[in-house]
């Protein structure tokens, strides 16, 4: 149980008083669809399911008695967790114009209309620009109390594992940053009601590590063997100097994944193949695995065969000795010989020359290599760990590989999910590396704005986590000291947003956005701010650029961005400007906006 006294818990007589109303539910109620045809219950475009709550009460009763208290509330807190992520992308979809805090209650409210309980907000104060989030809810009737009181008696520790899982994943989605919301008050501890307190997982310091742990189930935290030095898990922690920039972050299914291979092979001395496409972090999962090992404090030496030329590659890998060619001055140990004891990483492993591959593969099969220009064998204890963004198989087919060596590599393949297939894990790496280089660049910027979570989400990240990582950095440096990050100060390289967006047609249908709208109002933004601080100018009798806004310029630019956001729609846009479609069509046609024809 948490002590309460650590705290700001509102008092019960005043949470009547101070409760906040919400919006009514009729456009989320809208989005949700029973079909008949094919048996699929949707919720905008996301597939449901209708569980019996018994049902669910049986899997959990079964899953504490024979894996334990801890390993339930791992699954059942991630489980919430996933659910909560889904509905934040709902939220922004079906309020997009509505206040932030309009927009943020669709998580309690989708708790409610999910069935789980009835979830009333005692505080709210939510800034994404300034990095600001604090939540109060008081839950009754939860199903998950009802179900644990069912087969368990009233103990000390909080049962609501699933729903505070929720309200940590649609708040950290919706922030584009980790949040952790914590229960300080359960039915099943005997309350008459449920409490939950949320806030930016930094904000809560040490303490938020044991429930932070629930919804992050392969962090360095599991299977590591006694004799290995542990590094602290950074995710979320305030200080870049606290976090090593090698260590890999996310909660994802697919991360997850990895995780767990990872987590198995680390302990033994097998062969590792990471495969997947560049920037998705080989390497890092590749220090972990070193990390987790019985070979931590010994060398890991990282090789990139690609950076190396051919020419070099062997000496480099296996050393030379002095007079093997012109300019040999000295005997040199190569990389193996460096990670005797370790690690060896050989980044794309599939640039390899077809001598510099039978080499390897006899240092892997014999233990032992021979450096450049001598004819003694050295023996090495390196384990080999291989990473490529090429499919070795068809490389061997082609007779670009080696097949030997590629079935002596291929002893436990890892492949790594792009991030596009885990968008889960985004606000995690946001979070991750506003830390990181606000601490390296010594800015003291506050978080993201909405639109930049959204941009985040929506991009598609062709360069993957080493593509993010560089726009954060670029968003770090040009944002306002003191300020948030926005879409225009990260996406400046001509990044082009293929991901599609959905919304909501006239006949009630989920059609596909044109993804060139987005693309359009991050272009135009550098337009909107320049006529903007031409007005707070005028408003502010500044003379020396109140003379270069008129009337027309401001209108013109009112109407072209109403038309924007309606997608061309010429009614929908007049309904923006609270202006009929004739009016609207009049002032369209008079700016050139649109042709007299149309």
């Amino acid at each position: 149980m948490i002590p309460q006294g650590h705290l700001p818990v509102v008092p019960p007589e005043q949470v009547e008083a101070e409760k906040v109303l919400f919006p009514e539910v009729n456009d989320l109620m809208g989005r949700l669809h029973f079909s008949t045809s094919d048996g699929r219950i949707w919720l905008d475009d996301q597939r449901m399911l209708l569980v019996h709550a018994k049902a669910l009460g049986m899997l959990r009763r079964d899953m504490i008695e024979l894996l334990g208290l801890d390993v339930a509330r791992g699954f059942m807190t991630r489980m919430g967790y996933y659910a909560g992520v889904a509905d934040a992308q709902l939220a922004r979809k079906v309020r997009p114009k509505t206040s932030i805090r309009d927009m943020f209650v669709v998580g309690p409210q989708m708790h409610c209309l999910e069935g789980i309980g009835i979830s009333e907000a005692v505080r709210i104060e939510c800034d994404v620009e300034r990095g600001i989030h604090y939540g109060e809810f008081i839950w009754t009737s939860p199903v998950e109390d009802e179900e644990h009181i069912r087969h368990f008696s009233i103990g000390t520790e909080p049962a609501c594992w699933m729903q505070i899982g929720y309200a940590s994943g649609f708040s950290s989605e919706f922030m584009g940053r980790q949040v952790l919301y914590r229960e300080v008050e359960c039915q099943s501890m005997g309350h008459s009601v449920c409490r939950i307190i949320g806030k930016l997982v930094e904000e809560w310091g040490p303490e938020a590590a044991e429930d932070l742990r629930y919804m992050m189930p392969e962090t360095l935290q599991m299977g590591v063997p006694p004799n290995v030095v542990r590094p602290a898990c950074g995710v979320g922690q305030p200080g870049a100097e606290q976090i090593p920039t090698d260590m890999p972050v996310g909660m994802s299914p697919s991360f997850n994944s990895v995780m767990h291979l990872v987590r198995r092979v680390a302990p033994t001395q097998a062969t590792v193949l990471f495969l997947g496409e560049s920037g998705v972090g080989k390497e890092v999962f590749s220090r972990t695995l070193h990390r987790l090992s019985s070979r931590a404090d010994k060398p890991f030496v990282a090789v990139n065969c690609a950076a190396i030329p051919e020419q070099l590659i062997e000496s480099e890998l296996f050393g030379v000795e002095r007079g093997a060619y012109t300019g040999a001055l000295q005997s040199r140990l190569g990389r193996f010989e460096r990670a005797d004891g370790g690690t060896l990483f050989l980044d794309e492993i599939g640039t390899l020359s077809a001598s510099a591959q039978g080499k390897l593969l006899r240092a892997l099969q014999e233990g032992e290599i021979e450096r450049l220009g001598d004819s003694q064998t050295r023996k090495v204890d390196v384990r080999v760990i291989a990473a490529t963004n090429v499919d070795l198989r068809d490389e061997v087919k082609a007779g670009r590989f080696r097949e030997d060596l590629f079935f002596r590599l291929n002893v436990f393949p890892v492949r790594i999910t792009p991030l596009r297939e885990r968008r889960e894990d985004i606000p995690l790496l946001m979070t991750h590396f506003l830390s990181k280089f606000n601490a390296r660049h010594g800015r003291r910027l506050t978080g993201f704005t909405q639109r930049a979570v959204d941009a985040m989400l929506s991009y598609n990240w062709p360069g993957n986590i080493r593509e993010m990582e560089n726009v954060i950095e670029r968003g770090v440096i040009l944002a306002p000291e003191g300020g948030a990050i926005d879409a225009p100060h990260l996406f400046t390289s001509g990044e082009r947003f293929t991901e599609q967006r959905f919304t909501i047609n006239k006949d009630g249908k989920l059609v596909a956005m044109d993804p060139s709208v987005f693309v359009t109002e991050l272009t135009q933004d550098r337009e909107v701010e320049r006529v903007s601080r031409r007005v707070s100018n005028l408003l502010l009798d500044d003379h020396d650029d109140c003379d270069k806004v008129s009337l027309d310029e401001i209108e013109t630019l009112l109407l072209k961005r109403a038309i924007e956001r309606a997608q061309g729609n010429v009614a929908a846009a007049a309904r923006l400007l609270g202006i009929t479609r004739p009016q609207m069509v009049y002032r369209l046609k008079s700016r050139g906006i649109i042709n007299e024809g149309e």
